[in-house]
């Protein structure tokens, strides 16, 4: 019975004997496997290799969050509806100024003053869930161009919450039953105040939950009812 050595030596004595042209294709035959499952790889190659998945992986949801972007901007009604109110606000829309980036906040989106919309390739979980995130930064852009916020304001950043809260679709029975939440008793208004209160949160002028709930509730009635450029919450 022959030993792994004698193996060895003999897949060697092979290797040694093919043609140049003949041990380009077998090394390169042999790398692509190695990379497609990993074996045999040193711990800086498979290091490596991780760190090109990583790259292909971003780059194809990167391409894929353009794509829908684009698509979007184009055909959906929502995205179109807000983009000319928001140029008849001054506001230029296009791909340009909503760059796909990977995110490393639990967010799907951003806005970021004076017009540029972020969106996290990273964070979408959908076409439709990008439609929503969109249109709900979009709100924010449109409230930035109309009604000069101030961010630091926490009663000025609970407003717009609310009204991207409600007026974008993130708060539909839908999107509450695909986080978890189901309720039927205004629902709808519920949610809202969860999300505009946890987006309040994260303002740098915020103390705490409770004074991001404050600013909320202080600000919930004037500014749920404000549907603004809609007619009404759909």
């Amino acid at each position: 019975m022959a030993s792994p050595g004698d193996a060895a030596d003999a897949h060697r004595r092979k290797y040694q004997a093919m043609a140049a042209s003949e041990r380009g294709v077998f090394d390169s035959w042999t790398r692509a496997i190695k990379n497609f499952t990993g074996l045999g790889l040193t711990p800086e190659e498979q290091t490596m290799r991780r760190l090109q998945q990583d790259f292909k992986r971003d780059l194809t949801d990167c391409r894929l969050c353009e794509k829908w972007r684009d698509e979007l901007l184009a055909a959906s009604p929502s995205v179109r509806f807000m983009a000319d109110h928001l140029k008849s606000s001054g506001v230029t829309v296009s791909g340009s100024e909503m760059p796909c980036m990977n995110c490393d906040e639990m967010r799907s989106g951003g806005f970021a003053p004076p017009n540029q919309i972020q969106l996290c390739y990273n964070k979408l979980f959908g076409k439709g869930h990008m439609e929503t995130t969109m249109v709900h930064e979009m709100i924010h852009a449109y409230d930035h161009a109309n009604f000069n916020l101030d961010w630091a304001n926490l009663e000025h950043h609970a407003c717009t919450e609310i009204r991207a809260a409600s007026l974008s679709g993130d708060c539909t029975w839908f999107q509450e039953f695909m986080r978890g939440n189901v309720g039927f008793l205004k629902h709808h208004q519920i949610c809202v105040k969860r999300r505009a209160a946890l987006s309040v949160r994260a303002n740098p002028m915020c103390k705490s939950g409770k004074h991001a709930e404050a600013a909320v509730n202080k600000v919930f009635q004037s500014c749920f009812t404000d549907t603004r450029p809609f007619d009404e919450i759909y």
